[in-house]
């Protein structure tokens, strides 16, 4: 039987990857995938968070002549869309869920409580962070990195639509080259794009690795928490 090298981990999914193909809203088909692995990691004993990014339904950045704190807002909401989602497939496999927001809507989720979050990750249970950090500003990436030190997580598994980081764009250079390992300040140096630099100054300042891999590959998340070599790790070399 496999062995998880990681307790706790964050997973973040971003909302292009729920989109697939369509490139808007979420694709049943990769979100029932995508539940099956969560499942097959749980399984393993390993504790899960899940950070859910709304780009398939709304950026900030779309909101040109928009005040930013507001379209920072809309695509807050954007994540809670995802999330109820996320939740919904788990529970359809009687996986025990919860979903807790950064801005406080009770009538759909909890309000995110540190202490709360711990117990459910204790009892077995996954939980879905939605609304980032709760301010604009932000990204959702700083907001998986924030919760993945809150919580003690070992890792931020980031599942992309790209089956790692490349030194330059791999869909506008077709000779980029794929890096196995990076350190956080060479990644910050180099000016990659895989995360936000604040995100990835978070994530150094707490020895929280961060493993960027293609989502869609065949069991993408059982072969990250078992140690295979896929994707690109960041971490302190």
């Amino acid at each position: 039987m496999q062995k998880a090298v990681y307790k706790r981990v964050i997973i973040k999914l971003s909302g292009e990857a729920l989109a697939g193909e369509k490139g808007n809203g979420i694709d049943e088909k990769i979100l029932d995938d995508i539940t099956n692995q969560i499942i097959a990691v749980r399984n393993l004993g390993v504790e899960i968070g899940i950070i859910v990014g709304g780009g398939n339904f709304w950026r900030g950045r779309q909101g040109r002549e928009m005040d930013r704190t507001t379209a920072d807002h809309m695509g807050m909401l954007a994540t809670v869309i995802n999330a109820l989602a996320v939740q919904d497939a788990l529970e359809r496999k009687n996986v025990p869920t919860r979903v807790q927001t950064a801005l406080t809507m009770t009538r759909v989720a909890e309000p995110y409580i540190l202490r709360k979050a711990m117990s459910h990750l204790g009892k077995g249970r996954v939980v879905i962070f939605a609304c980032g950090t709760g301010n604009p500003y932000f990204t959702t990436d700083t907001g998986a990195a924030l919760r993945a030190a809150e919580i003690g997580a070992e890792v931020l598994l980031l599942a992309k639509n790209v089956d790692g980081i490349y030194d330059s764009d791999p869909r506008v250079n077709p000779n980029a080259k794929k890096l196995d390992v990076v350190s956080y300040k060479e990644y910050i140096a180099k000016e990659l794009q895989a995360m936000d630099t604040t995100a990835i100054t978070i994530c150094m300042e707490n020895n929280i690795h961060v493993l960027a891999f293609g989502l869609h590959e065949e069991n993408a998340l059982m072969r990250a928490v078992t140690g295979e070599n896929i994707g690109t790790l960041i971490k302190k070399i």
